[in-house]
């Protein structure tokens, strides 16, 4: 099996030590070691390297970030001020460490919602511009049409916020009730397409993000596996970084 060598700038920023610029000025100071040796400029690190800057040894950030996976109940506001909304998801999930959700899914939708406290991750995914998939389960109020469900696919302009929605996969499941995959994130997006063409949404429950399937009871939530977060982390790998600490 080959071993995956990385380049010990990008290392120090992957782990969130520092930019891959910054990473550069501490190897030609010679403050950074592998395996105890200072490296050249451009070596390249194992997975089973010591890395350590200034004689201290540094370590994956990433080990200590949660992921979670939640089933949002209806009636829970997705918002990390405690102050303002007495039903918000950080108390409902009263989780020992500071966390936020990835996203949002208004208070009358439940469902799939990811919450973590890896901000460079929530960023990546929040990009509309990287078309990660969500997958939502819709029933309305009358039944679904054939014109419903190409109008729905081919996108819809949303005079409200003065756009048209991009083409998106429709699939009629029932007389009522019909899955969407979206790949973009508009405020109340599925509602809005829906009342466009004289249906009003009954309930919405989003049921994949990604590669994350809903698989929790309603108002549970699990850790993501490494497979999962393996998964997802590499489809998001070419996402642009927009996070910075405060």
């Amino acid at each position: 099996m080959e071993i995956s060598l990385t380049r010990i700038n990008k290392y120090l920023s992957e782990i969130g030590y520092c930019s891959r610029r910054e990473a550069d000025k501490l190897i030609a100071a010679g403050r950074v070691t592998i395996n105890g040796k200072v490296p050249e400029m451009g070596t390249k690190i194992a997975p089973d390297d010591i890395v350590a800057v200034d004689g201290t040894i540094l370590k994956d950030k990433k080990d200590s970030f949660v992921y979670l996976a939640f089933n949002k109940p209806i009636g829970i506001v997705c918002t990390t001020d405690t102050r303002v909304e007495k039903d918000n998801i950080i108390d409902f999930i009263n989780y020992p460490k500071r966390i936020f959700p990835i996203g949002r899914l208004d208070k009358p939708s439940e469902g799939l919602i990811l919450l973590t406290d890896d901000g460079d991750i929530v960023n990546k995914i929040l990009r509309a511009s990287n078309n990660h998939e969500k997958e939502y389960i819709v029933t309305v109020d009358k039944p679904i049409s054939q014109t419903f469900i190409k109008h729905m696919s081919q996108g819809i302009y949303l005079e409200e916020l003065k756009t048209t929605t991009k083409k998106c996969k429709v699939e009629k499941l029932g007389t009522y009730e019909f899955k969407i995959i979206l790949t973009q994130g508009l405020n109340r997006q599925i509602r809005r397409m829906c009342e466009y063409l004289n249906y009003e949404v009954q309930t919405l429950k989003r049921v994949r993000i990604m590669n994350i399937k809903l698989d929790v009871p309603v108002g549970k939530y699990r850790e993501l596996s490494k497979e999962e977060f393996n998964e997802l982390n590499q489809s998001i790998s070419d996402s642009v970084k927009t996070y910075k600490p405060r």
